[in-house]
């Protein structure tokens, strides 16, 4: 049996867009046919949740019975574990899972773990990394810039990045690009996942009528985050095969 994977997607910064990174993953995995759940840590009202409310449970990861809802069910039917960290948990959250003797297990090989660290325009997001840093051993850690917010990121010297990029070893930086604001904007009206609107249906595949230049727009800009992904060859942390382009089932 396949080790169980589980991915954090987070940043201690709010607004950076994790949860539109952790909507992506979920339809990356969908589209690869890769058993996926989901948990959503903005208790008690989740937005990853709206998106995907089939496969998502909302938490509080600050609890000792939801962290044992998410962490002793492992491996129960689900190759891959996303799990949405709100703003301003991700470092209570990896030092819960080195409480509970989590990243051990991912030292040991047991299990597989990844973290997506969702990056800022300011220094203070940097200055995560540095904190983050000391949880990562046995991980794989990707530092994702988004631009779903068309924020211009690194306006400071480069050699400053690379002075916290570079103390990490294995890191991997991601892009995600900006997607057009009206189309962002509609698939946020439509509360459905962007493979549904890319396919002009509603959440529960009933047909809808969903602009054809928007639907054009998410197509294209979900291609670009797939190629991301095959990049760094995300489907091999489950054993899989990515067999999906262009946004499409």
């Amino acid at each position: 049996m396949a080790k169980p994977v589980v991915i954090v997607v987070g940043a201690d910064k709010g607004g950076v867009g994790k949860t539109t990174v952790s909507r992506t993953l979920l339809d990356y995995f969908s589209a690869n046919n890769v058993p996926t759940r989901a948990f959503d840590t903005e208790s008690p009202r989740g937005t990853l949740k709206r998106f995907h409310p089939d496969i998502t449970e909302i938490v509080d990861m600050t609890t000792t019975a939801d962290q044992m809802k998410i962490f002793d069910t492992l491996g129960t039917g689900s190759s891959v574990t996303v799990i949405d960290v709100r703003a301003g948990l991700m470092s209570p959250a990896l030092a819960s899972l080195r409480d509970i003797g989590f990243l051990d297990a991912a030292r040991s090989g047991q299990i597989t773990f990844a973290v997506f660290h969702i990056l800022g325009p300011s220094i203070a997001s940097l200055d995560e990394i540095a904190e983050t840093s000391s949880f990562m051993t046995g991980a794989k850690y990707f530092l994702v810039k988004n631009f779903i917010n068309d924020t211009q990121f690194f306006q400071w010297d480069q050699s400053t990045y690379n002075s916290y990029f570079h103390r990490i070893k294995e890191a991997t930086d991601l892009t995600i690009p900006k997607l057009n604001e009206m189309a962002y904007e509609q698939v946020e009206v439509s509360s459905v996942p962007f493979l549904k609107f890319v396919a002009n249906k509603g959440m529960n595949d009933d047909a809808a009528n969903y602009s054809f230049v928007l639907r054009g727009y998410v197509r294209h800009w979900l291609a670009n985050v797939w190629s991301e992904y095959d990049r760094i060859k995300l489907t091999d942390l489950v054993g899989a095969k990515s067999t999906t382009r262009s946004g499409e089932k």
